[in-house]
């Protein structure tokens, strides 16, 4: 417990700390953030904010898992280096997209085929790496089976163990990609993917410590209740550091915000979750946890799809924040209560993952 406090309270302070710091070398360098021209008009007073702000969440959460380590002398987890590579892999394709933007005096950054590459390779070395490094109970990181709570009896081995790592790698990248998009498209207004993420992670330092304590390599919590993952406590710590990094940051991010995460801070975050869900094995709980993400990707994808088949658009403005932008609502007021609304599905998700475990006693 000692080296999850000291993880969450060193991303917090690095964050809060080098934020401004950031701030004013962006400033310098002029890099500044583009808007859209087809957005809500009240956003075009934000062109020029600084970006890639969330270069600082990442390294943050680095230098705090590594306090965290040496302060304890623990040694690092596997499962938590495969995250930490995760998050860094996905997060340097953000900033290679965000600083094409600043370099090329643009709104658009890599081309999708770009992007698409560039998380695909990071997502099929982290995938083939999870089913390795078996610890003495012959646990790996990852797992084959589709997972809720814990992994259900949908094993992707019955189509035989070569065929199996290949459907796990498109199944891990589908996650990861659909993760990283999502948290992007959350990341339009200020603080409002900061803070829903804050609380996401918060959740998994939850289910983390949760999970450590009820881990079937421990003789004394074996039983019909226990949980198959193979560094619980290590993927709480990595949780904890994202989770400070994000409340630092959103000290500067929130309305009106100093400095933007930019892709560098969204893909970064939405591969950490991806990362953390696949390793924890709640694949699919994740999406209750991240409901929010999950509305708001659900709204680009009803916008698009009704309007290529009738012509005709649901929202005013897809994403789903952008709407209520445009139905007159102040950017606060949609942070806010969009927040509220992220908090629930977290609730929710902790009930659900909690009542799984008394029903499975």
């Amino acid at each position: 417990m000692r080296a999850i406090l000291i993880s969450a309270g060193v991303a917090l302070g690095f964050s809060l700390l080098a934020t401004p710091l950031f701030i004013r070398f962006l400033v310098r360098k002029g890099y500044g953030q583009f808007i859209r021209d087809d957005g809500p008009t009240s956003h075009s007073t934000k062109r020029g904010t600084p970006t890639m702000g969330g270069a600082v969440i990442i390294v943050a959460t680095f230098l705090a898992y590594a306090a965290a380590h040496l302060a304890t002398g623990r040694k690092p987890g596997v499962s938590a280096l495969l995250v930490l590579f995760l998050m860094g892999g996905m997060g340097l394709v953000g900033f290679i997209d965000d600083f094409t933007k600043i370099s090329k005096q643009r709104s658009l950054g890599l081309s999708a085929r770009g992007k698409i590459i560039g998380q695909g390779i990071i997502g099929i070395v982290f995938a083939l790496l999870s089913l390795q490094f078996p610890n003495v109970y012959y646990r790996t990181p990852g797992s084959t089976a589709i997972s809720f709570v814990r992994d259900t009896n949908l094993d992707l081995a019955f189509a035989g163990a070569g065929l199996a790592v290949v459907l796990f790698v498109i199944w891990a990248n589908f996650l990861i990609t659909a993760w990283s998009n999502a948290v992007n498209l959350t990341d339009g207004l200020d603080g409002l993917a900061t803070g829903a993420s804050s609380m996401v992670f918060a959740a998994y330092v939850v289910v983390g410590i949760w999970q450590s304590n009820q881990s079937c390599q421990l003789l004394s919590a074996a039983g019909p209740g226990c949980y198959e993952v193979r560094d619980p406590r290590d993927l709480a710590i990595v949780a904890a550091a994202i989770m400070g990094s994000c409340f630092g940051f959103l000290w500067w991010n929130a309305s009106p915000a100093k400095i933007f995460m930019g892709d560098t801070g969204s893909l970064a975050l939405g591969g950490a979750l991806a990362g953390i869900s696949i390793l924890t094995r709640t694949e699919i709980l994740a999406a209750i946890f991240g409901g929010l993400f999950v509305l708001i990707t659900l709204s680009v994808i009803l916008q698009v799809g009704s309007f290529k088949l009738t012509g005709r658009r649901i929202f005013k403005m897809a994403p789903l924040q952008h709407h209520f932008e445009l139905m007159g609502w102040a950017e606060v007021t949609v942070v806010a209560r969009f927040w509220i609304i992220a908090g629930i599905f977290v609730a929710l998700g902790l009930g659900i993952f909690y009542a799984e475990w008394v029903v499975g006693l």
